[in-house]
């Protein structure tokens, strides 16, 4: 008997493009694209670097060809000679980018159109003897696109970022280019090609279960659903589940389970008659006491199980076929109830509320066949490192390899997963949903055993295009054929393709029709803060309010904000390579920064909190200014739409994303870290924000640069009164836990003079009972007195001098040190931060401690790629103990840093 084997057709082959000039040249591995095999042999230069993104724009506008040969296996030959009915020979395409068509020995065997879909051919009659020729051809694909529409006049295709050729093209969206990522529309074979013989094979493997887990304990019943799909005269199929790294000497018999499947019986002649091969569908069940449970980082272990199916031949032992898939024990359901604020948005998992601190994630290189699971790994552990507890995977991207989600199984992060529709108003032809309904399918068959995926959601921005271009939208129409007339078709998609799928591939799962969505009620508002999620973009697009006014602009679930700034200078020497092109507003680095009109919201945003330098140090300077600057927006959103998480049955706000955590070539945008992996401060200053127990502090804010939020004129200066931050002062604190039970501490608030260093007033202490599982309020609008608040006014003279001090709070329980936060009077530009007289010691092989004798906002190391600290971008305030980072990747005396006004 024969059992599953599987040839990586991954060497061997070789690329051209049509034309007089073709030449054919060797591709390093598939996967693979046109434009990394062009860069390794010096066709083209490096499209990250400089301006050669425009240099390399020709390789879009040609058609390319891979080809490659291959042996015909033994066991295809003997099945020949011997005359053995019913083994199966498949070609596998994981993935073609993206109008492809495949030749196998002179013979069109596939036609495809869509990059997200995995094709299986059969084969076998068409193989040789010896050795096949197999070619893959690549159509441009924005060519094409433009051809569809033209194609389909009946729609309107209206398209956002990018133009509108990439409306009616199954691509990733973000390859026409975005506001942070360059225009590269390649094309290959961008995951792997495979050659599979079988008599065998296990295909849409299904794992649901009940957990039937009562409310105040983590003992759990599970009766489990395991289904699969196979292939071939097989009498015999078993499931094993049991916890991940265990074996079956060292298991707990209540925690595996062996379950066997029964079908009716297919004989070998049926099998061999048919094509394509004939399957049946196979269901097990059965029943697992106390299941150990997976968990968000957090909140509990990340318990992960492996399902495993073998198939056996008939009358046999003999093993024809193995599949393994690695699962995960939880309960997750999306609480939208109504309340005073409207209706709730957050996640409940295994009976417990779980605020969702994390990031939108975008696909990690415009390359996407350079991204090795190590990578992933390496993204998602930053994520846990910086206890971010969700990520959501946007919908201009792709739906990632399996790598990124089983980083995701095994660290704690939640992933909210987009589908593959981003800022357009998209057809609904037959051929185009037929695609769409595949891709969707596939994809929800290849997650949905995943244990961290825990929400399903339609598109991104689709549904702000009603308001923009008045399309039609009838909440109230419930007829999906009706839909398909309206100048609004993709509804259809939304909210009758995709949730059909759902139920029918992945049954229980969440799904959300959009992102933003306001449950139907509001999907002509682009931000309802009353329901639903919101994307916040009055800061920095929009209005363009100032970021301290970010505790008001949340939502029930903040599901994209943002701030841009630079990454650190050995990135963007690696992208500027001209020294005389690193300066802010240079050609190079306007180039790199894609998003329209960045240069006056960045300059605004950074002149009107910071002090500008000019000179030879501009870069570094300014570099520095931006980071602090975007640490300081990201710290006012997390901390206080955490503190709106409340406490149980108020959750005001279930969840914050920043956009974005990463970047898919080197460049300037709103990502935290950067292309290479290097963190900017802002990745920092969310770690701390969301840690198990945190402590916030904010003052009341007063706009200094544009009208009061009362819209009233001051009447003793007929403008803004610039003193109001010094002279009129209260203030918050509270304490933010995650934990599951109630700790006793005790909060400690200074008053520490900028000018100084010393304290203004006596320290206030307050006894506090911090709950679990909420936010609890330590003072709310506090009135500061005592001296320095009063501003002292010389004679005959308008001149007002004062003494400006920062308010610091401290968490202790049980006499230990927990968090601290520290508010600064805004504008940070006002203040006076020379004599800080700062120290920086190594004290052990691989630890620094900082201090300094007077407040510092904005210290940062500069950071590389490959050097880890354990925090960056901090304030240093006299009399706390100094502040100490551990360093890896560096020798601790090379650092160098920054702080404002060095």
């Amino acid at each position: 008997m024969i059992p599953h084997t599987t040839l990586s057709l991954s060497a061997g082959w070789e690329f051209s493009h049509d034309g007089d000039d073709a030449e054919w040249l060797p591709v390093s591995t598939v996967p693979s694209d046109v434009h990394s095999e062009l860069v390794r042999h010096g066709k083209i230069p490096e499209p990250y670097a400089d301006l050669n993104e425009l240099a390399v724009r020709w390789v879009a506008e040609k058609t390319w060809r891979y080809r490659t040969t291959f042996a015909t296996p033994p066991e295809v030959n003997n099945s020949r000679s011997s005359g053995t009915r019913g083994l199966r020979a498949d070609l596998v395409f994981k993935g073609l980018d993206t109008f492809a068509t495949v030749l196998l020995n002179g013979n069109t065997i596939l036609k495809s159109t869509n990059m997200f879909v995995e094709h299986r051919i059969s084969v076998a009659p068409l193989l040789s003897a010896s050795d096949n020729s197999l070619e893959i051809v690549f159509e441009p694909a924005r060519r094409r696109g433009l051809e569809l529409v033209n194609e389909h006049p009946e729609h309107d295709f209206i398209v956002h970022q990018t133009e509108v050729s990439r409306g009616p093209v199954r691509k990733a969206q973000c390859h026409w280019g975005w506001d942070w990522g360059p225009i590269l529309l390649t094309c290959g074979p961008w995951k792997p090609v495979l050659l599979e013989t079988y008599l065998s094979r296990i295909d849409d493997i299904k794992m649901s279960y009940d957990l039937y887990l009562p409310v105040g304990t983590e003992t759990a019943t599970a009766r489990i659903t395991v289904s699969a799909r196979l292939f071939g005269p097989v009498t015999r199929v078993e499931a094993e589940l049991r916890p991940r790294g265990t074996t079956t000497r060292d298991a707990d018999a209540d925690d595996c389970l062996v379950l066997k499947f029964d079908w009716p019986e297919v004989s070998s002649d049926t099998w061999a008659k048919h094509d394509p091969s004939p399957s049946t569908m196979l269901t097990a069940r059965g029943l697992i006491n106390d299941p150990k449970l997976w968990w968000p980082r957090g909140h509990g272990p990340q318990n992960l199980y492996e399902l495993r199916l073998r198939s056996y031949a008939r009358d046999s032992s003999v093993l024809l076929a193995e599949e393994c898939q690695v699962v995960g024990f939880r309960t997750v359901e999306l609480v939208q109830e109504k309340d005073n604020d409207g209706q709730s948005f957050y996640f409940r998992v295994n009976n417990t509320d779980v605020f969702c601190g994390g990031s939108c994630w975008i696909p990690a290189d415009s390359f996407l066949a350079n991204i090795p699971p190590q990578r992933y790994r390496k993204w998602m552990g930053s994520m846990a490192e910086g206890n971010q507890t969700i990520v959501r995977v946007w919908g201009g991207g792709i739906y990632e390899a399996d790598a990124f989600y089983e980083a995701c199984d095994e660290f704690g992060i939640m992933v909210w997963q987009d589908f593959a529709f981003a800022c357009a108003s998209y057809p609904t032809y037959p051929r185009y949903i037929q695609s769409v309904e595949t891709e969707a399918r596939q994809n929800v068959r290849r997650l949905r055993n995943h244990a961290s995926l825990v929400i399903w959601c339609g598109n991104n921005e689709d549904y702000q295009l009603i308001e923009t271009y008045g399309l039609e939208y009838d909440f109230n129409d419930k007829d999906p054929q009706s839909w398909l007339k309206s100048t609004f078709p993709a509804r259809y998609i939304y909210e009758h393709l995709l949730p059909t799928v759902i139920e029918e591939e992945s049954p229980g799962s969440i799904y959300h029709p959009g992102s933003p969505w306001g449950n139907g009620t509001s999907t002509t508002r682009k931000v309802d803060p009353t329901v639903g999620d919101v994307h916040q973009w009055n800061m920095w697009h929009g209005d363009a309010k100032p970021y301290q006014n970010l505790p008001d602009m949340g939502g029930r679930f903040v599901s994209e904000f943002g701030m841009e700034a630079y990454p650190h200078l050995d990135t963007i020497s690696r992208f500027v390579t001209d020294p005389n092109q690193r300066y802010p507003g240079s050609m190079t680095m306007d180039f790199h920064n894609k998003a329209v009109g960045y240069e006056r919201r960045l300059l605004t945003y950074v002149a009107e909190n910071f002090r500008l330098r000019t000179g030879a140090d501009d870069l570094a300077s300014f570099t520095h200014l931006t980071q602090v600057m975007q640490a300081d927006a990201v710290s006012w959103a997390y901390k206080s739409w955490r503190r709106h998480w409340g406490v149980p049955g108020k959750r005001k706000c279930g969840g914050v994303l920043v956009w974005q955590l990463n970047d898919c070539w080197p460049t300037i945008s709103w990502a935290i870290v950067d292309y290479f992996l290097v963190k900017k401060p802002a990745f920092y200053a969310i770690k701390r924000a969301l840690e198990p127990v945190t402590i916030g502090v904010t003052r009341k804010f007063h706009g200094w640069t544009t009208r009061p939020a009362d819209g009233l004129w001051r009447r003793d200066t007929g403008h803004v009164n610039p003193l109001e931050a010094f002279t009129d002062i209260s203030f918050d604190v509270w304490v933010a836990s995650s934990l599951r039970q109630t700790e006793l501490g005790q909060v400690v608030v200074r008053f520490v003079s900028v000018t100084t260093g010393r304290d203004v007033k006596e320290s206030l202490r307050e006894e506090v009972e911090v709950r679990p599982n909420s936010c609890t309020d330590v003072l709310v609008d506090s009135k500061f007195s005592g001296s320095g608040k009063e501003p002292e006014r010389s004679q005959g003279s308008q001149t007002r001098h004062f003494d400006p001090f920062i308010i610091h709070a401290s968490l202790y329980i049980g006499g230990k040190h927990i968090a601290s936060d520290t508010s600064w009077p805004d504008p940070i530009k006002y203040l006076d931060f020379s004599d800080r007289n700062i120290r920086v010691q190594r004290i052990e092989a691989d630890v620094v401690s900082v201090s300094a004798e007077k407040p510092v906002k904005g210290f940062v190391f500069s950071e590389k790629q490959g050097v880890e600290l354990s925090d960056n971008g901090f304030d240093l305030i006299p009399g706390e103990p100094p502040t100490k980072v551990q360093v890896q990747g560096a020798d601790p005396d090379s650092l160098t840093w920054n702080y404002i006004s060095q």
